[in-house]
């Protein structure tokens, strides 16, 4: 794929940039048995979405007190979960030789998303997180923001993610979207290694 009018490229954190798939998985099932819910629901639908977004769709009964709470919890259980977060397949030599501008939008928190980047030895120059934005992932607001934060119109933005919910957000800002694991992006790849011949300049 030709990704010569890319300007500047918006990394997705978790399953992207870093490996912490193990981490928030046993965060969310610890989080389920606590709050009596079904883990394989929970995982079907909170890889790369907000932890609210998740609480809300698997208990429905919570009023926005308790979705608060819920998923103040769930980030709790995640916040000192760092030993075996590591970067990604391919990260850490696509970021030494990236020349374009970039940034990470993630639907972790400030706290979160520093530790986890700090874990994987990622120092990332412009970071949106859920904190930053009124609406999570697969609203483009991240997206759009983090493209303002670069000075880069979204069409030439370059979005990596490797969940369904972060490529209709990456899709809904008008950036060509790059996707991970499967997922159906204008780009398919299978570790962000491969990205690095096609954003050289």
């Amino acid at each position: 794929m030709d990704l010569t009018s890319i300007e500047a490229v918006l990394f997705d954190m978790d399953g992207t940039l870093v490996d912490s798939d193990a981490a928030v998985e046993r965060a969310w099932a610890t989080w389920a048995g606590e709050y009596g819910a079904d883990i394989d629901a929970v995982l079907a639908v909170a890889h790369g979405a907000p932890a609210g977004r998740t609480v809300r769709i698997i208990r429905p009964d919570l009023d926005d007190a308790g979705v608060a709470a819920a998923a103040a919890r769930q980030l709790e259980l995640q916040y000192d979960d760092l030993s075996d977060v590591v970067p990604t397949p391919g990260a850490m030599a696509l970021l030494a030789g990236l020349r374009l501008p970039w940034a990470v939008v993630t639907s972790a928190d400030v706290r979160l998303a520093k530790a986890r980047l700090g874990a994987a030895g990622i120092d990332a120059p412009v970071l949106v997180t859920v904190e930053d934005i009124s609406a999570g992932k697969p609203d483009p607001e991240g997206y759009l923001r983090g493209a303002s934060l670069l000075g880069v119109a979204p069409a030439r933005c370059l979005v990596v993610e490797d969940a369904e919910v972060g490529v209709a957000a990456g899709r809904a800002a008008g950036a060509v979207v790059a996707a991970l694991k499967g997922v159906d992006g204008d780009l398919r790849i299978r570790d962000v290694g491969e990205l690095i011949p096609l954003l050289a300049r």
